[in-house]
């Protein structure tokens, strides 16, 4: 047999003045009816008067208190523009809202440091192939000075730049991608490839003006004197 599902208990926020059909209290403005029926009840005579009103906003909140809630209520009021009746929150026990507060917040802690630990991560992990990638420019370029090579690491490597050391064949350390990441440190910090652009050369004839001495540079980085 089909086991048949429960409908949702339904409290209403009025806009009008109403009364309580059972104890005869008075219902002003904002206040929660329940309608038995058609018959109109205030929380009390509908033994909703335990509950207390969690608004809607935080739907992991919500949803840890209605099933922690022996009892819950959703609370409905209409709205002109869009002509319907939209949900405003839920009625549930106290204790619930207690219990779900302390497993968000305990959640919130998680999440918190899962992020914490995962950013580290990140930065230890990009800290090691820039480490790497310096390793490798040493190893072709031994004669380039050390705080130049972690510059060309660090610039070439940089994270989302689109730069030579975010390319598939640099995280593979090709020694074509460390050459063109080493050139364009040289183009740009040892020549005067930058102001003839300021000048209104074109890209590549200031490039082939500058080739000769960022070649001759190359060469003094690979260079190792005899010991």
């Amino acid at each position: 047999m089909k086991k048949q599902k429960s409908k949702d208990l339904l409290v209403y926020i009025i806009r009008r003045d109403s009364q309580c059909a059972e104890c005869g209290k008075e219902l002003l403005h904002g206040s929660f009816l329940y309608l038995e029926k058609g018959t109109p009840l205030c929380l009390s005579c509908a033994d909703f008067g335990h509950l207390e009103f969690l608004p809607r906003g935080d739907m992991a909140l919500t949803l840890r208190a209605r099933k922690n809630s022996k009892i819950s209520v959703i609370v409905l009021q209409w709205s002109r523009t869009r002509k319907r009746y939209e949900r405003q929150g839920v009625l549930v026990e106290q204790t619930a809202i207690e219990q779900a507060m302390k497993q968000c917040l305990s959640d919130a802690e998680f999440r918190k440091e899962r992020r914490k630990r995962e950013a580290m991560r990140r930065v230890e992990l990009d800290e090691k192939y820039v480490s790497e990638f310096a390793a490798q420019i040493q190893n072709l370029f031994p004669e380039c000075p050390r705080k130049e090579t972690l510059r060309i690491a660090e610039y070439a490597c940089k994270k989302y730049s689109g730069r030579v050391g975010r390319t598939a064949m640099a995280k593979e350390f090709d020694s074509q991608a460390i050459v063109l990441a080493v050139k364009a440190h040289i183009r740009h910090e040892h020549t005067n490839y930058d102001e003839l652009l300021m000048k209104g050369r074109e890209r590549f004839t200031a490039r082939d003006q500058v080739e000769n001495k960022i070649n001759q540079i190359l060469e003094k980085w690979q260079w190792v004197e005899d010991k």
